[in-house]
């Protein structure tokens, strides 16, 4: 029988246990893919804490890449899924089961993979890779984004930090990113950050007062959460956007919506799901990544391969914040 990482309980990494499941065929609107490579997530672990309660027992993981073995039938009144037998594929989606070596999915978030794209770059870039899509080009200040515009970008030498410093630059904007060690900071320098701001030495949003000339930046992306979003809404310009994507040092605390006003500035909490609501939504987010990355603008670092029974040791690598890139794992 097929394996997969599963938990009874929410709590540490070492709730994660590797069992045999039964996979069996796709129902309507769904597909059943063997995967090649997984990819590991923040929400992943936000997932098996309980800071996002799902019913137990709980198969982890949020994304993937391989090759599809059987493909439902159609949903009652829609077109048939685009999807065959042997197609190579990637995803990020809901329901969490990613964690596996064989899984059925719903097939809406399934999409083709490109023959220049290898499985792992794609098991490592599709969650990461569509939050940047959908950050730099749906989520966007009240006056847009154009070429010379200063923005601030949390945890920049991470997996969705450096796609967003590389994709940042291709569209000619100029990142201020913030990391916790100088080597993080050089990462994201290399990677394609104009500044960087090791926040363990350096009060970020001092920093970036002087980088902008006292202007502030028209939007800051905050996957941090309660240690960075008070001094983030300070690094903003009148009229900017503080976007709440993440919280990986715990909950953004309660605003008082008053503090908003000293500026008029915009709050958000998006999430990737909503945008990919539906298959014609998901193609054209992964379209666009896909052509940034085999265009060369952007470069997926995979910074730690492990094996699918070693799953808690990826997670407890990525909470400890020893990781730099993109985490997977080999079924």
């Amino acid at each position: 029988m097929p394996k997969a990482i599963q938990i009874q309980r929410h709590g540490g990494p070492e709730e994660m246990h590797l069992v045999e499941v039964a996979v069996g065929d796709p129902g309507p609107g769904e597909v059943r893919v063997r995967h090649h490579a997984c990819g590991v997530n923040f929400i992943d672990v936000y997932q098996r804490g309980g800071a996002y309660p799902f019913p137990m027992p709980l198969k982890l993981g949020m994304e993937g890449a391989g090759v599809v073995e059987a493909v439902g039938p159609a949903l009652p009144g829609e077109a048939p899924l685009p999807l065959q037998p042997g197609d190579r594929v990637a995803y990020a989606s809901q329901p969490p089961g990613a964690y596996s070596e064989v899984r059925v999915m719903p097939g809406k978030c399934v999409v083709k993979l490109p023959d220049a794209i290898d499985f792992e770059t794609a098991a490592a870039m599709m969650l990461k890779g569509m939050t940047v899509q959908y950050l730099l080009r749906r989520t966007l200040p009240q006056q847009g984004l154009q070429g010379g515009d200063f923005v601030l970008f949390h945890a920049a030498a991470g997996g969705v930090g450096l796609i967003a410093c590389q994709w940042a630059k291709a569209l000619g904007l100029r990142l201020i990113g913030t990391a916790g060690s100088d080597e993080k900071c050089r990462l994201a320098l290399a990677h394609g950050a104009e500044f960087m701001v090791n926040y363990a030495k350096e009060d970020f949003a001092a920093r970036v007062k002087e980088i902008t000339g006292g202007r502030g930046v028209k939007v800051v992306y905050d996957s941090v959460g309660k240690d960075t979003f008070d001094k983030s809404l300070d690094c903003l310009m009148p009229l900017g956007l503080a976007v709440a994507f993440g919280a990986s040092s715990g909950p953004v605390p309660p605003l008082n919506i008053s503090t908003l006003a000293k500026a008029s500035l915009y709050v958000t909490r998006p999430t990737i799901f909503t945008h990919m609501a539906t298959r014609e939504s998901t193609q054209a987010m992964a379209d666009d990544l896909y052509a940034m990355v085999t265009a060369g603008h952007v470069r997926i670092d995979i910074g730690a391969r492990y094996a699918l029974a070693e799953a808690a040791q990826a997670h407890r690598d990525l909470e400890a914040r020893r990781t730099t890139g993109s985490l997977i794992l080999i079924p």
